[in-house]
């Protein structure tokens, strides 16, 4: 009988990445780069700041019958590129590479923004909020620019300079880089300290967060499973593939679910059914769902995201009743729906609040429908019906008044258009059904209205149907009473599935690839608009002027249009009708990027930015390889 050939050690982070440094553990080179985004490297950083397990990694020892090409982990210095690895990591390359990255390379990081933005970040732990029990962990975990100066209102303002050591130790901003260099920072932070006369104010501030943090790197052990050098290439494909692609992980609602099952409360057939019964999954899924459809927009609300709504419920009983009683500051807990908080949510919250909870999704529907959303895909963001849900959850009487219901518009718009609910929401959501609800009852605006802007140049950048502003753009198109072009029938939910809508060219992309008009310009959201699929077809590849004039000509199966009548469907939807007509693409692109910010800013309740600032980092729904839009107006 073959023995294993495989052996499980735990190994110092620090050796890990001190071989990552030298080339001594290097990838092999069909793994894909790294790419981990901002928010994934806090998240990671935090979990080692307090110890937590951030899963095993898998390696191979080189000089067997495996012969993979190598390759140094990103950032590595070019002298790792000569030497011959003793270990190639099969599985971990994105813990390992931001981890290196961020603490031991001593070198800005790029990474990936929540907007889909590449940056160069440094990272900071900022040591009080690290050291409050209380606080999120992770927001104490900050990304800084390449000049270590955080800005706002378009650079005017400094928020956050740290691009001196002195700036780090004045806002007690321990920087990453310096981690498993303690020392020689610890040197440098007393002569300031003792400069300034703070030294016996901040040393034990300094002191308890080594103790709490620092030592949670420096003693931090990873688990490793290394497969010996006599492991077969099929093996190794095999562990690879498994290690990749391992199936779904085990999450709170499972965890719930056996927690509750204890106090023998069935949580799975509540919300999925059983015995003839519907749960309120289905009966989620099928509200307001379209005839000859079984399921409507709530289709893809989660279990997951049905726990969150009752979790802030109740957080908020808590924290409403630590108030009564006379608490203050930390001693106040946290509005939350985060994983913790449902993993610590008793039976009788969630029996207290799924009526109620699930009546608030119900009601999102309905504003979701009035707003012209009709399908799963087009909607933004998944993750703004939690607070949605919450919010019309708590206000029963939200969508029965005009004033009210303005109001949650321009709040959901603002959430659109602010690209807000790409990743790390849970404190974005808590703050939003804390601060709305409060708003809708004459309160001071959330800060999801306060302060977010729109960028007129952000319209020449959207162009990825998964882009929340790009669903956002043609659904408020609907919304605002566009008709289709041949049939002047308004999208409503009905001509919406049977018309099979989506949004379209205006100027086909046929007739701009004639001429050599770039894709970043035809394809943008200026240039498309919702259309059925027949009236489409009929547009084909020409140019305007020649499909305009076959729709008002007719076809056998297709009634003519006047011209006037046309030019009103034209109009429907923010053309200009002599521009189109024309074939006068630069103009209309100006144009209508001008009819199209106005929209927005009439849904986001504020103007845009028009300044010439340009906006931090890369667009990445570019080709990289191609220029930036230029046909459009100007920034000005």
């Amino acid at each position: 009988m073959i023995g294993a050939t495989f052996k499980t050690n735990p190994i110092s982070l620090h050796e890990l990445l001190v071989d990552c440094q030298k080339g001594n553990l290097q990838l092999p080179d069909f793994q894909r780069s790294w790419v981990w985004d901002e928010d994934r490297i806090k998240s990671l950083i935090a979990s080692v700041s307090r110890a937590f397990p951030v899963g095993a990694l898998m390696s191979l020892q080189t000089g067997g019958g495996v012969n993979f090409k190598p390759r140094p982990v990103e950032g590595a210095p070019d002298a790792a590129k000569s030497v011959e690895p003793s270990v190639l990591l099969l599985d971990g390359q994105q813990r390992m590479t931001s981890l290196y990255q961020v603490t031991l390379r001593n070198q800005v990081v790029q990474t990936i923004t929540p907007k889909n933005k590449r940056v160069k970040r440094w990272f900071y732990i900022d040591i009080r909020k690290a050291l409050d029990e209380v606080a999120n962990r992770e927001e104490a975990i900050i990304g800084v620019p390449e000049d270590k100066i955080i800005r706002t209102d378009f650079g005017r303002e400094i928020v956050l300079d740290l691009s001196t050591r002195e700036l780090e130790f004045a806002h007690l901003m321990f920087p990453l880089a310096m981690m498993f260099s303690w020392n020689d920072w610890q040197v440098d932070f007393i002569n300031y300290s003792n400069k300034n006369g703070s030294f016996g104010e901040l040393w034990p501030i300094i002191t308890e967060f080594h103790d709490q943090v620092v030592r949670n790197f420096s003693g931090y052990q990873v688990p490793v499973i290394t497969l010996d050098s006599t492991t077969s290439k099929e093996a190794v494909c095999t562990v690879f593939e498994k290690v990749n692609t391992g199936g779904k992980p085990l999450d709170a609602f499972e965890l719930v679910t056996a927690m509750y099952a204890a106090e023998g409360f069935e949580l799975r057939k509540d919300w999925y059914g059983g015995e003839g019964l519907k749960g309120r999954h289905q009966r989620l899924a099928e509200t307001l769902a379209p005839a000859g459809r079984n399921t409507g927009i709530l289709a893809n609300v989660a279990n997951t995201d049905f726990l969150h709504v009752i979790s802030l419920f109740h957080t908020r009983d808590r924290r409403v009743g630590a108030d009564a009683e006379g608490k203050q500051g930390k001693e106040l807990p946290q509005v939350t729906g985060n994983r913790q908080a449902l993993l610590n949510l008793p039976l009788s919250a969630y029996k207290a609040y799924a009526d109620r909870a699930e009546q608030g999704f119900k009601r999102a529907a309905k504003f979701l429908h009035e707003l012209n959303f009709y399908k799963v895909d087009d909607l933004p963001y998944q993750s703004q019906i939690v607070p949605l849900a919450a919010i019309l959850a708590d206000s029963e009487v939200a969508l029965e008044h005009m004033a009210v219901k303005e109001k949650l518009r321009q709040w959901f718009w603002n959430g659109v258009f602010g690209e807000l609910y790409g990743s790390a929401v849970d404190t974005r959501i808590a703050k939003d059904f804390i601060e709305v609800p409060f708003w809708l009852r004459g309160g001071a605006e959330p800060a999801t209205v306060s302060e977010t802007i729109f960028r007129s140049d952000r319209l020449k950048t959207m162009r990825m149907r998964l882009s929340a502003a790009y669903k956002g753009m043609h659904v408020l198109l609907m919304g605002e009473g566009a008709l289709d072009f041949r049939s002047g029938q308004k999208f409503s939910d009905t001509v919406f599935f049977s018309e099979n809508v989506d949004i379209h060219h205006i100027f086909p992309r046929q007739w701009c690839e004639e001429r050599k008009i770039k894709p970043q310009i035809y394809d943008s959201i200026i240039n498309k608009t919702p259309l059925s699929y027949r009236t489409n077809r009929i547009i084909g590849g020409d140019a305007p002027s020649i499909y305009l004039a076959g729709l008002e000509k007719g076809k056998a199966d297709s009634l003519a249009i006047a011209a006037d009548v046309l030019d009103r469907h034209l109009r429907s939807h923010l053309i200009d009708p002599v521009l189109l007509r024309g074939d006068r693409f630069a103009e209309f692109m100006q144009e209508r990027q001008l009819a199209l910010l106005a929209l927005i800013e009439r849904a986001m309740g504020k103007k845009a930015y028009m300044g010439n600032i340009a906006d931090e980092g890369e667009n990445l729904e570019a080709d990289d390889n191609e220029a930036e839009a230029v046909l459009t107006i100007a920034a000005e």
